[in-house]
């Protein structure tokens, strides 16, 4: 398990991660739909934070929801990922955090698949993909 990162300023946050990395992570911002990394990827392996690479989502709970960004229905391990009420932008929704460095993943929602029924709906810039080795 990495070090708990959440209260390391926001200038280390500044020099390690792309401005795009930042706006999303950091100031909870959104990257556009169908035109991201891993929204297409198909590979067996492991989504990490983008930030601080604790493990996050398995390619395992990925799937299809044509929301033109990777969704999963389940977190590796529930411990990984912070759910926190969103009331910004006239919505009501439930955003995901990392819970090891605090960083903006994306949003979760009630319309995923079995055996959850969630869909974590998750920013690929916040994503780092390992695939498995053979």
């Amino acid at each position: 398990m990495k070090d708990d990162m959440t209260n390391k300023p926001e200038s280390y946050w500044k020099e390690k991660l792309t401005p795009e990395q930042y706006h999303i992570l950091r100031e909870q911002g959104t990257e556009s739909p169908y035109k991201n990394e891993y929204y297409l990827n198909k590979a067996e392996g492991m989504y990490t934070c983008g930030a601080c690479e604790h493990p996050l989502f398995s390619s395992d709970t990925k799937f299809e929801s044509g929301s033109g960004w990777p969704s999963f229905y389940d977190p590796v391990n529930r411990e990984n990922v912070e759910l926190i009420e969103d009331n910004a932008h006239g919505m009501s929704r439930t955003e995901v955090r990392c819970k090891n460095c605090g960083s903006h993943l994306g949003h979760v929602f009630n319309d995923g698949p079995t055996p959850t029924g969630q869909r974590y709906c998750i920013n690929s810039c916040s994503l780092k993909f390992k695939a498995k080795e053979n």
